[in-house]
C-alpha cells in the first residue's frame, strides 16, 4: 500500500472515530438529562410540567410553558432579522463586493461570530434598552429587545455558512443566467439562490439553533418575566435565562425541574436539525 492510500485510510478512520464520538456524546448528554428529569416528570407529570403556565417552585408550580413560548418567540424574531440580512450579505460578499473588501468583510464576519456573548449583552443593555426605553416609553427591556440583539449575534454565523453554500455553486449558473440575458442581480437572486438552498437552509437551522441556546445576551435584556408573551414590548424568559438564574441554588424537586427544561431545549434543537435532515432527504429522493 502506498503512502497517500496509507494517509487516507488513516483519514477515514480518523473521521469515523470523530463522528462516533460526537454521535455518542449526544446520546449521552441526551440520557443523562432524561434520568436526571424523569423524578420531576413522575411527580409535576408531564403535560402539567410542558402546558402549565405557573413557574413558582416556592409554591410547588412547575409550568415551563411560558418559558418554552418566550425561548420560540425570541427565537422566531431573531431568525426574522438575522436570515434576510445575513442571506443578503452573503450574497453581495459571493457576487457583487470589491475585491478589495471581500476579505476585510469576511474577516469583520468572522470576528462578530467570535465576539462573546455577554459584550453583546452588555451592549443591548447599554444601547438597545435606552433606545427602546425611549421610543416606546416602556422599561425597554423586552421580547423585541431580545429578540433585535440575537438576530445581531447570529447574522454573521448565518453570513459565513450562507456564503460557503453559494461559493460551492457551480459558476457556471451564475453565468449561464447572464448569459441568457439576465442582470446580475437577477442571476444572483433567481439563479444562485434556488441552487444553494439546502447549503442556506443549514445555514438557517444553526442561526436557530445558537438563537434558541443563547443564555447570557438574553438574559441582560429580555427582562426574565416568567409570563406568556403579551406582546414584543413585554418582558420575557427563555428556557436557558431559566437555567442560569434558577440553577445555582435550586435543589431536590425545583432542580430536577430546571433539568428538564434543559431537557426540553436540547429536544427542540434536536426536533430543527432533524427537521433540516428530513427536508434535505425528501429534495433528494
Amino acid at each position: 500500500m502506498s503512502a497517500g492510500n496509507r494517509r487516507e485510510g488513516f483519514a477515514r478512520i480518523l473521521s469515523g472515530v470523530c463522528a462516533w464520538i460526537s454521535a455518542a456524546a449526544i446520546l449521552l448528554i441526551l440520557g443523562f438529562l432524561v434520568t436526571e428529569s424523569l423524578p420531576a416528570i413522575r411527580q409535576i407529570g408531564l403535560m402539567e410540567l410542558l402546558t402549565g403556565l405557573v413557574w413558582k417552585p416556592a409554591e410547588g408550580k412547575y409550568g415551563l410553558l411560558p418559558m418554552i413560548a418566550g425561548t420560540l418567540a425570541v427565537t422566531g424574531v431573531a431568525v426574522v432579522l438575522a436570515a434576510p440580512l445575513g442571506i443578503l450579505f452573503a450574497l453581495f460578499l459571493a457576487h457583487f463586493c470589491p475585491e478589495k473588501l471581500r476579505r476585510p468583510m469576511r474577516m469583520m464576519v468572522s470576528v462578530m461570530a467570535g465576539i462573546p456573548s455577554v459584550v453583546y449583552g452588555f451592549f443591548g443593555l447599554e444601547v438597545l434598552v435606552p433606545w427602546l426605553r425611549t421610543v416606546t416609553g416602556t422599561s425597554g427591556m423586552s421580547l423585541l429587545c431580545a429578540g433585535l440583539l440575537l438576530g445581531m449575534m447570529i447574522v454573521p454565523t448565518v453570513t459565513e455558512l450562507s456564503l460557503s453554500s453559494m461559493e460551492n455553486v457551480d459558476p457556471g449558473c451564475f453565468q449561464g443566467s447572464l448569459a441568457l440575458g439576465a442582470t446580475p442581480e437577477h442571476s444572483a437572486l433567481f439563479a444562485v439562490l434556488p441552487a444553494a438552498g439546502a447549503g442556506l437552509a443549514t445555514a438557517v437551522v444553526l442561526g436557530l439553533g445558537r438563537a434558541a441556546g443563547e443564555t447570557m445576551a438574553v438574559m441582560m435584556v429580555a427582562g426574565n418575566q416568567a409570563l406568556l408573551p403579551g406582546g414584543l414590548l413585554r418582558g420575557v424568559r427563555t428556557l436557558t435565562a431559566n437555567l442560569a438564574l434558577e440553577m445555582g441554588y435550586a435543589a431536590d424537586l425545583h432542580r430536577q425541574a430546571l433539568t428538564a427544561s434543559a431537557l426540553v431545549l436540547l429536544v427542540i434543537v434536536l426536533v430543527l436539525v432533524l427537521g433540516l435532515a428530513w427536508m434535505k432527504r425528501r429534495k433528494h429522493a
